[in-house]
C-alpha cells in the first residue's frame, strides 16, 4: 500500500470526536485526494506531518521537547519520509528519534486528533496538516535531546510549562483522558 493510500485509509476510517475535528478531517482527506504527494514535504504550500504526544504509562506526565526553531515545548513529530510505512509509523519514528526512547507504544487504532498550524520549514510552506497520535513510554527511561531540540523533559500534565501553546495543552488533555 502506498503512503497516499495508507494516509487516506487512516484519515477516512478515523472517527473524529468533534465538529471541529470533522472539518479538519474533511480538509486533510481533500488535500491527500488532490495531491498524491500530499504527505511529502515537497508538496507545497501544505503537507501532512505526523506527531506523537508521549505520556507515561500512568498518564500523569507528558514528555515534551523544547523545539529549537519555535522556542516552545511541543510534542515530537515532523515530516513523513518515503521510507515510512504509514502515518503512525512516521509518528513513532519521529518520536523515537527526537526523544531517544526506543520502546514507545502507540495507543489506539488511529490518530488522537488533527491539527493545522503554520509550517516553520521554509518560505514556500504554509501549513503542516499534522496527524497526531498518542504513545506511552516508561518514565524511568532517560530521554535524549536531539539536535532539533534544546531540551527534552517530563512534565506533570497538570503543570505544563508556560512556553507551550493551547494546541499542545489540548493534545495532552485529550491523551490523558483517552
Amino acid at each position: 500500500m502506498t503512503l497516499t493510500a495508507s494516509a487516506l485509509d487512516v484519515l477516512t476510517s478515523w472517527r473524529a470526536p468533534t465538529p471541529e475535528q470533522r472539518a479538519l478531517q474533511r480538509d486533510f482527506v481533500g488535500h491527500v485526494t488532490r495531491h498524491t504527494d500530499g504527505w511529502s514535504r515537497t508538496c507545497l504550500p501544505d503537507h501532512l506531518t505526523a506527531s506523537a504526544i508521549v505520556l507515561d504509562h500512568e498518564r500523569t506526565h507528558a514528555l515534551l521537547a523544547l523545539h529549537r526553531k519555535v522556542q516552545l515545548w511541543l510534542q515530537f513529530g515532523g515530516h513523513i519520509e518515503a521510507t515510512d510505512l504509514s502515518l503512525s509509523d512516521a509518528a513513532r519514528r519521529e518520536a523515537e528519534e527526537e526523544s531517544g526512547l526506543d520502546q514507545l507504544t502507540l495507543v489506539g487504532d488511529g490518530p488522537l486528533q488533527l491539527d493545522r498550524h503554520a509550517a516553520p520549514c521554509g518560505p514556500n510552506a504554509r501549513h503542516h496538516l499534522d496527524v497526531q497520535f498518542m504513545a506511552l513510554a516508561d518514565r524511568a527511561a532517560a530521554p535524549i535531546t536531539s539536535e532539533e531540540s534544546l531540551d527534552v523533559r517530563w512534565f506533570p500534565i497538570s503543570e505544563l510549562p508556560a512556553e507551550t501553546d493551547d494546541a499542545v495543552r489540548m493534545l495532552v488533555a485529550n491523551a490523558a483522558t483517552r
